[in-house]
């Protein structure tokens, strides 16, 4: 199952959502998040967190120090044996920061620039694939990629499913956070198969 991903928003979706998490101290796991992870793991799927983290280009944070966010959520998710293959960002603003990273972006979800270089740099098959988040963003993203999109109800999620529901916006899946989003691909795996 190499080649099939799960697609994971970072903020609202693995980790609490905050106003533009910039520092290590303030990222703490959604509770189950890590399980979830861990399941995907034990199921060979692989599993690539993709984030819009304007906070970038807003001069919040450097991209040095999202590293360092980074690691630190790596390591958490390690303390409970989750691992993630990779995480891909987005630093860019359409209209925000300096020139370099105000710009219009294929990577910005909904675009599908993050998928690309996944699909780039694992072999992954978008359409056997799924995209689980928290925002309209995130299954956009999916549907652009031809990806199957799961939204959470934690973070964003209750809000954003109302916007779902008023423009009729397809999901998969509706879940109440990223371990049901998890139990609901592991059951639905083999309908995605070739």
């Amino acid at each position: 199952m190499g080649n099939i991903a799960v697609f994971l928003d970072r903020d609202g979706t693995v980790n609490e959502e905050v106003d533009f998490l910039t520092s290590p101290r303030d990222l703490h796991l959604i509770p189950r998040s890590a399980d979830a992870i861990r399941m995907a793991n034990e199921l060979g799927l692989r599993v690539l967190i993709v984030t819009n983290q304007s906070g970038v280009a807003r001069g919040l944070l450097t991209e040095e120090e999202l590293g360092g966010v980074h690691r630190a959520l790596i390591a958490k998710l390690g303390e409970e044996h989750a691992a993630v293959d990779r995480i891909y960002y987005c630093p860019h603003h359409p209209t925000e920061g300096p020139d370099g990273y105000r710009m219009e972006c294929d990577c910005r979800k909904p675009g599908i620039g993050m998928i690309r270089r996944a699909v780039d740099d694992f072999g992954i098959d978008p359409a056997r694939s799924y995209v689980i988040g928290d925002r309209t963003v995130d299954v956009e993203m999916a549907k652009n990629a031809g990806a199957h999109p799961i939204l959470v109800l934690t973070g964003y999620g209750k809000s954003e499913l109302e916007l779902c529901e008023r423009d009729g916006i397809p999901l998969d899946y509706v879940a109440s956070d990223l371990f049901d989003a998890m139990t609901y691909v592991s059951r639905h795996l083999g309908e995605v198969s070739p």
